[in-house]
């Protein structure tokens, strides 16, 4: 008797007979071959091929077994819609379980890359090829298009749970395209001087708030929801619980579980809080107000294009997004040799990788005398070595 072959058996002289699991139904399906050694073989890799496109969700069951009477079965069972009519209402519905601002950017995807790409396309006949043009008409880097896809692949994921599709055709796939090494880290922290001259352009309010986020490494969405019941004056710290952006209405936890923390005050953050005061102290809600409007500020995009893009015009500084000044509060603390996993906890990372990663070449290189203390304090226990070097006799 020849080897056994999992979901293939002769059926009578002339047929084989196939089986598999589609749509949570189990299929059996004939071909007209004799069952010969090499028949069977061809049945089963022509089942294995079955397997593989029902993974990717590329099945189409009309075309594999036109004449099958499972073809109307599951052509009843195929909802029609188009998978710009599946993400609209999708995205409502994730809405309310995500914060306000991840919402926000998932609908900026939607709107500008998928539905433009892949929205007329039926749902059930979404392929993974079709998501592979969209990926290659993109210019864009690798990161953005991996955000791209994981606004699909969730959404695609909903919709095998909600039993609108069988399988995720981009499940475990990614799409990269290769990249030349970056020429920048994207980490531009201002210098010194640089900061003397951006604080010396700004004044009040405004340089309060610049000259606090230089010395804090607060995002700005930090900065925005920070109010003065956080601030604890006697023992010299900030506590971080909140963030605030345009796309919430109200504040948001911070981004991650380290992000909620509590950040040295030091002098220069301090003097900043104390010179704040003035401003809006007695009101003890939010710290850093609008200069303009002395009402709260609603987000990033109000200080960016109201105070940090004139103030570096003013002062002829070569232009950075607000968020370098986050970077440039962890360059100083690096540069200055503060412990790495210190800076991690102040800047609200979960351990010092990244830290490591992206701020390394700031990190002061080792004294020439480094490791000394460590080896006078435990190489010998009583002139004894803890490991002996030499060999055995």
């Amino acid at each position: 008797m020849g080897k056994q072959l999992d979901g293939v058996r002769p059926a009578s002289e002339s047929s084989i007979e196939i089986d598999f699991y589609y749509r949570g139904t189990r299929c059996r399906e004939r071909l007209r071959l004799k069952p010969s050694p090499s028949n069977l073989k061809r049945a089963s890799n022509h089942r294995a091929a079955i397997l593989d496109a029902i993974e990717k969700g590329e099945f189409d069951y009309a075309v594999t077994f036109p004449k099958s009477k499972n073809v109307a079965k599951f052509a009843d069972k195929t909802p029609s819609g188009t998978l710009a009519e599946f993400l609209e209402p999708w995205i409502e519905s994730k809405a309310p379980t995500i914060k306000a601002s991840t919402a926000l950017d998932y609908r900026k995807i939607i709107k500008g890359h998928l539905i433009p790409a892949l929205g007329a396309i039926p749902l059930v006949r979404l392929r993974r090829s079709d998501v592979k043009a969209m990926c290659e008409g993109i210019q864009a880097t690798n990161k953005r298009l991996a955000n791209i896809l994981s606004v699909l692949r969730s959404a695609l994921t909903d919709a095998v749970t909600d039993e609108m599709i069988d399988v995720n055709p981009i499940s475990g796939w990614a799409y990269k395209r290769n990249e030349p090494p970056s020429e920048e880290d994207h980490v531009d922290p201002f210098t010194a001087d640089e900061q003397e001259i951006i604080l010396k352009t700004l004044s009040g309010q405004g340089r309060n708030l610049i000259q606090f986020a230089l010395w804090t490494g607060l995002r700005t969405s930090e900065l925005v929801g920070l109010r003065w019941n956080d601030i604890d004056f006697i023992r010299g710290e900030v506590r971080i619980r909140r963030a605030e952006t345009q796309a919430a209405a109200e504040a948001e936890t911070p981004k991650t579980r380290s992000g909620n923390r509590t950040v040295k005050l030091l002098s220069p953050a301090r003097q900043a809080l104390e010179s704040q005061k003035a401003f809006t102290f007695l009101a003890n809600e939010r710290v850093f107000h609008n200069p303009r409007t002395n009402e709260p500020w609603t987000g990033d995009q109000p200080i960016r294009k109201t105070l940090w893009q004139p103030a570096l015009k003013k002062a002829g500084v070569r232009y950075r997004i607000p968020y370098q000044t986050r970077h440039t509060y962890a360059s100083m603390m690096l540069s200055a040799g503060e412990h790495p996993m210190w800076v991690a906890q102040q800047m609200g990372h979960a351990d010092w990788g990244m830290i490591r990663r992206i701020y390394g070449r700031w990190m002061p290189e080792a004294a020439p005398d480094a490791g000394r203390a460590a080896e006078a304090m435990f190489s010998n226990v009583r002139g004894q070595h803890l490991v002996s070097i030499e060999k055995a006799s």
